[in-house]
């Protein structure tokens, strides 16, 4: 299966130069090696974070060597951890619990964002103030029974409405879902929240939103292994999270930086122009990242009830023939050593940093 061939290197080796008592230098201890797959682009958002932590340092410190590889669709990126042709797999976790009875035992241990990543989008002069004005709407959607209904549509059932009230039709993204949009060829967008804040910054859109209330503290986006990598890598995945825990900090402490980063990482233009942009959608985006609090300890946390909500939501869709436990696709275990460092001397590092 074809996926996208881009690898960067994102850490170099940490050495530790210890003297000897005869005043020989030993050897420097190799990095610990891991490979993520993400199920993204490099110029997706959520990079921001693997990003931020190998231009600060962070993987460095934490003595690990992260090379990353672009799959660029998240079923891809699922399937190629599960064959073993990486450590750790970044992106959506629905195909985690999807392919539950396909035989994929992955499961999600740092979550990329403490939201879910979807909403339904109507332009700022839309006639629809409610859900319930969502009555007879066409509703865009990326593609054909994307997973964007599985969200989409309970919200607008709770709301009073009835299936055959509202449907739904495959729009594209970019250019072509703005011009859907603007033309009034469907009322509104179910896409990822980002997506529509990425319109907002860079063509100068204006929405209103809607989230679905149950789900809308439910995170969809996370960092995953199989049960063996976690066992057998456990230290360098620990340390993992805590490199991406930090990153996560000086995302929200320092924004103007960390849009230097993200470009320097995208290998895309740092001109004024771009970094501004940038800086804009780091702001906006705030609730989109993990680090809402930087002195929490419990920066990527996966809510294992959350977890719960998010696989019957696949199941009520239609997507599964059960109900996957989130013990099958989900692990809390690396959050609290991902939090135990100094949190307050990280913020005051953070925001010397220029």
């Amino acid at each position: 299966m074809a996926y996208s061939s881009l690898t960067r290197r994102l850490a170099v080796i940490c050495a530790a130069a210890v003297v000897l008592a005869t005043g020989l230098p030993r050897p420097a201890a190799a990095a610990d090696s891991l490979t993520v797959v993400t199920g993204s682009l490099p110029t997706a958002f959520y990079e921001v974070i693997t990003y931020v932590a190998d231009q600060a340092g962070f993987f460095k410190e934490q003595n690990l060597d992260v090379t990353v590889n672009f799959a660029g669709n998240p079923n891809i990126a699922a399937q190629l951890i599960s064959s073993g042709k990486g450590d750790i797999g970044a992106g959506a976790i629905e195909p985690l619990i999807t392919g539950y009875e396909k035989g994929v035992r992955l499961q999600v241990f740092y979550m990329r964002s403490p939201k879910n990543s979807y909403a339904i989008g109507v332009e700022e002069n839309s006639p629809i103030k409610t859900l319930a004005d969502f009555k007879g709407a066409l509703i865009g959607e990326y593609s054909l029974g994307s997973t964007a209904e599985d969200y989409a549509t309970p919200m607008l059932l709770g709301a009073g409405l009835h299936k055959g009230d509202f449907s739904f039709i495959p729009i594209g993204s970019g250019s072509q879902a703005i011009q859907a949009l603007t033309s009034n060829r469907v009322a509104a967008a179910a896409f990822p929240y980002l997506e529509l804040l990425l319109y907002v910054v860079n063509a100068n859109q204006k929405y209103r939103f809607f989230f679905n209330p149950i789900e809308d503290s439910v995170p969809n986006t996370g960092y995953t292994a199989s049960p063996q990598t976690l066992q057998t890598k456990g230290d360098a995945i620990r340390r993992f999270c805590r490199a991406l825990a930090e990153a996560s900090v000086f995302i929200r402490v320092n924004p103007e930086v960390a849009a230097r980063y993200y470009l320097k990482g995208a290998q895309q233009p740092m001109t004024p122009d771009a970094i501004a942009k940038e800086v804009t959608l780091l702001k906006i985006a705030q609730d989109l990242l993990p680090g809402a609090d930087p002195m929490s300890k419990r920066i990527g946390n996966v809510p294992l009830a959350g977890m719960a909500i998010l696989s019957k939501a696949l199941y009520d869709g239609g997507r599964t023939q059960q109900i996957v436990p989130p013990a099958g696709f989900a692990t809390g275990d690396f959050i609290a050593y991902a939090n135990d460092f100094d949190h307050a001397a990280l913020i005051k590092r953070a925001k010397a940093m220029h």
